[in-house]
């Protein structure tokens, strides 16, 4: 796998779950909700860690600045 993510763009993903974490944990979100979020951020963080992204791959996008 080839790093198609940025840093500003792991640091965003990063912050957002986070925020879903914060906002389950104070039982502002719950039900079906909050297990389609937590998942979401779950996928976020591990997009994140890994620095690759499958949507991004399918459409072609890449926000990695690759030194040549």
């Amino acid at each position: 796998m080839k790093k198609n993510m940025g840093g500003a763009d792991r640091i965003i993903r990063l912050v957002l779950a986070a925020l879903v974490g914060v906002l389950y944990w104070q039982g502002i979100i719950e039900g079906t909700l909050a297990y389609v979020l937590i998942a979401a951020a779950g996928i976020f963080t591990l997009t994140s860690f890994i620095s690759f992204c499958p949507l991004y791959s399918l459409v072609g996008l890449n926000t990695c600045k690759v030194k040549n």
